[in-house]
């Protein structure tokens, strides 16, 4: 079991969106494969399934990961207007590192056959596993002191990543999380009333 001394509460109002990181060492690299393979081993699913899959990229994986997805975006992006873009993919590079979050596909197609009065649901069922299990690493990560954000620039990194780094063609990308010491604090966040957001009945 994964020993913390900051509590569940706390941890959940301190994970924010970081967008200034760093490469300096906050934890070591067996610490943050630890807690990334805790979250992958106990986030939820329906049915079961433990549909989720996680690439971890350290190092210079980490910063081919954001060389691919500049490179990308160079095709889509005018030349003119590319240098915000470019400075963002620069930010992410500072990072230590980046978790790619997939949905393992050939799950959820199993479900649909096993289950056919639910195959409709499945789908929404992996996304939030999905979703689940990427807000678990990315309080992990806080808790352990790096600042992380979540980005989504597939499906046009898809098949270079899958090239790169060997992916299954069943692992379907949903999202990726660059992540580092952070440099400066995050703003302060605005909420909404929460009398608006739920309701209470006795």
């Amino acid at each position: 079991m994964i020993k913390t001394e900051q509590d569940f509460y706390t941890a959940v109002e301190e994970r924010r969106s970081v967008y200034g990181i760093s490469k300096e060492k906050v934890v070591s690299d067996e610490r943050i494969i630890e807690v990334i393979e805790h979250a992958v081993k106990h986030a939820p699913s329906a049915f079961n399934s433990q549909s989720g899959r996680v690439v971890v990229l350290l190092g210079e994986n980490h910063d081919k990961q954001w060389n691919i997805t500049e490179a990308a975006l160079k095709e889509v992006v005018p030349a003119e207007n590319f240098q915000p873009t470019a400075e963002k993919m620069e930010a992410f590079r500072n990072g230590y590192g980046t978790v790619l979050f997939f949905e393992d596909q050939s799950v959820v197609k199993s479900l649909e056959q096993q289950f056919p009065l639910y195959k409709d649901a499945f789908a929404p069922y992996s996304l939030q596993s999905a979703g689940m299990l990427q807000y678990i690493v990315w309080t992990a990560l806080e808790v352990e002191g790096f600042g992380a954000t979540l980005q989504h620039y597939q499906p046009l990194i898809d098949e270079a990543v899958q090239k790169m780094w060997g992916v299954p063609e069943n692992w379907k990308l949903l999202a990726q999380m660059p992540f580092g010491k952070p440099t400066a604090a995050p703003g302060e966040k605005q909420f909404n009333s929460i009398d608006e957001r739920m309701k209470v009945f006795k």
